[in-house]
């Protein structure tokens, strides 16, 4: 879906970010990667395949931005460190992270079976936890300030019926972010997350807007309009950036 780029950002205001985005190959994650590389942020994507995020890499590189990627399965505490290396290799230190994957499906919650509520929980959750440690650990060794950002859901505060792992991961994650930003506060760390609503990708919106739900989904809207990603990616920006240097735990 394209998009029209409303950014109402300087040139160059993340220029001193390294900015580590997990799912950051297609959808959202994708449209974040891109926007902090126009405002002059190193960019690296990671995630479980491979294509997309050299896609969105190269797309990076073509407009004179500087991007890497690394394969990466967030459920796994060895994986993140090893891309974390890969992209600090190409890129030098991280010292933002956007926490952007996840997976979802809709379903009564009675006939989840385990599979499904554990790979859910841990894409989220045990992921989100994983690249954060690993991002604090990284800037409390090198006593370096930084940022992360928690993709959530506007039901991680409210719930919502049939899609029972992802609301309890992410509200988790909220957890997260809410308790971390008090306990890293004395390092200089920033955590925040954003909680959007329905915007359209390939992924979990077409999975969970099937039939008259995209209808449904809609109605609920007050402006009666999905959101558009730089509207998304715009926000990313300024949390981000030094305009909200006192913002966190939000």
């Amino acid at each position: 879906m394209t998009h029209v780029d409303r950014s109402p950002f300087r040139a160059g205001l993340l220029e001193n970010r390294t900015v580590l985005i997990t799912g950051g190959g297609t959808g959202l994650g994708r449209s974040a990667a891109i926007k902090c590389a126009s405002l002059g942020a190193r960019v690296g994507v990671v995630g479980r395949r491979e294509d997309p995020l050299k896609a969105t890499a190269g797309e990076i590189e073509k407009a004179g931005g500087r991007a890497a990627f690394a394969p990466c399965d967030v459920r796994d505490a060895a994986s993140v460190v090893a891309a974390f290396d890969s992209i600090e290799a190409s890129l030098g230190p991280v010292n933002s992270l956007v926490n952007n994957a996840a997976g979802n499906f809709l379903c009564a919650s009675e006939d989840l079976s385990d599979n499904a509520f554990d790979s859910v929980v841990k894409i989220v959750l045990y992921g989100t936890f994983n690249c954060t440690r690993e991002l604090g650990r990284r800037l409390i060794r090198a006593k370096q300030e930084g940022h992360v950002l928690a993709i959530v859901t506007s039901y991680a505060v409210t719930g919502s019926a049939f899609v029972l792992p992802s609301a309890a991961a992410k509200a988790g994650v909220l957890a997260m972010m809410r308790s971390l930003a008090v306990e890293w506060a004395v390092y200089g760390i920033r955590l925040n997350a954003i909680a959007p609503g329905p915007f359209p990708t390939e992924g979990a919106f077409s999975r969970l807007m099937a039939g008259d739900l995209e209808k449904e989904a809609l109605d609920r809207v007050p402006s009666k309009r999905f959101g558009e990603h730089d509207e998304l990616s715009n926000l990313v920006a300024y949390l981000l950036s030094d305009a909200s240097p006192y913002q966190t735990g939000d």
